[in-house]
Order: structure tokens, then sequence, then C-alpha cells
């Protein structure tokens, strides 16, 4: 199952899941969806998630199982 850390960086941000969404160009139930593990993003909606929570891709995905980036 891909894991991500979505939910924390975009508090930490303060944006709202339609303030993101809105930003990468997707709805918010897909943010929704993104941060409860039940759809995993295209390899584009992944880079512009990191873009705008200002991460790589890989410390904001990975593969449960693998040890996550803190």
């Amino acid at each position: 199952m891909l894991r991500n850390r979505i939910k924390e960086l975009r508090a930490r941000h303060g944006f709202s899941q339609t303030e993101l969404a809105n930003r990468v160009g997707v709805t918010r139930q897909t943010i929704g969806f993104i941060e409860k593990g039940e759809f995993s993003p295209s390899i584009a909606l992944s880079l512009r998630l990191a873009k705008q929570l200002q991460v790589k891709v890989d410390d904001l995905f990975w593969l449960e199982g693998e040890d996550s980036v803190d």
C-alpha cells in the first residue's frame, strides 16, 4: 500500500484540502482519497503535490513496510 504525508504537510502549510486541490488541479475529494490511501496519484500529480508542499516526491510517498523519511 502506498503511504503518504500529505495531510501532515498540508496542515503545516495551512492549506485546506480544497486549497491544495485547486493548486494541483484536482478535486477536494481526490485529495481526501489520496490522504486516506484509497487512491494512488499519477506521477504528474505526485510531482505537483510535492512542489506545492515543498518536498521531494520520495519524502511525500513511500510503500508500506519501507521506512518513511522523517
